[in-house]
């Protein structure tokens, strides 16, 4: 279960990847744009904004995301929907797939990849980006307290290692093998977090998408002392300094055409 409200309680740093993954499509008048794992909508909006005279569809697995999305200004500039990525297939008159920050969520999306490519029509693009930080100290953290007596046995299995998502290169490969054209790249953003409350700042961003898979698996108390034992850890990991930490975030990027 997805909570909007905490996902875009850093709608700002969340957002830059997406219009930096956007500056690269170079597609000017498709006919069709599609948005999977569109979440909230906030972005899915700018797509009207870019393409005006495009069909905008928004697609999020999470019902709750896609009632925030119906429920924005101008929502009824697209058609969202409440659906699952691996169940969908481009149209032909698809021009553009976006894919923000979606496809780590998805074990084995390297076959999901390589079917999209083979599906795309001639000359649509397919536009992805995918956080590269799951050996990060956040991340390593976070396994690390999910290995304690506590929860393991709650939490075999629920969260993602290191192998959740592929190099630029290797998504690069994948693509071209597929005879797609690729433009990839990586990209470290330094998030400057504040800290103005009882968690450290990096739990309370992992608490709109790292934790979601623990907070679902657990009850209040225990999420309560998950979260406990993991403050620590991330304040000696991304130690706060006149009342900030630096948190840098490292993203791939891939824009594919056909």
């Amino acid at each position: 279960m997805w909570d909007p409200d905490a996902y875009l309680r850093f709608a700002d740093e969340r957002s830059r990847p997406f219009f930096d993954l956007l500056a690269r499509v170079p597609a000017t008048d498709p006919a069709t744009v599609v948005d999977l794992g569109c979440g909230p909508g906030t972005l899915t909006l700018h797509l009207r904004q870019r393409w005006p005279a495009a069909t905008i569809h928004g697609l999020d697995s999470s019902p709750e995301m896609i009632a925030a999305a119906r429920a924005q200004p101008n929502a009824s500039a697209v058609r969202f929907a409440v659906g699952d990525v691996r169940d969908w297939h481009p149209t032909p008159d698809v021009g553009v797939v976006i894919a923000n920050a979606v496809l780590q969520w998805v074990a084995g999306h390297e076959a999901l990849l390589a079917r999209w490519a083979d599906e795309l029509p001639a000359g649509a693009t397919l536009a992805f980006q995918v956080p590269g930080n799951f050996d990060a100290p956040s991340h390593v953290a976070v396994r690390e307290v999910a290995g304690l007596p506590a929860w393991r046995d709650r939490l075999a299995g629920a969260l993602r290692g290191m192998d959740a998502v592929l190099s630029a290169v290797g998504y690069a490969e994948l693509l071209a093998r597929h005879g797609l054209a690729i433009d990839a790249w990586e990209t470290i953003y330094l998030h400057e977090l504040t800290a103005d409350g009882d968690d450290h700042p990096v739990v309370r961003w992992m608490d709109g998408t790292a934790l979601r898979p623990v907070r679902s698996a657990l009850d209040d108390a225990e999420f309560a002392a998950f979260r406990a034992e993991l403050n620590p850890r991330l304040a000696a990991a991304y130690p706060v300094h006149n009342g900030r930490v630096w948190f840098p975030f490292r993203r791939i990027f891939v824009v594919a055409r056909r």
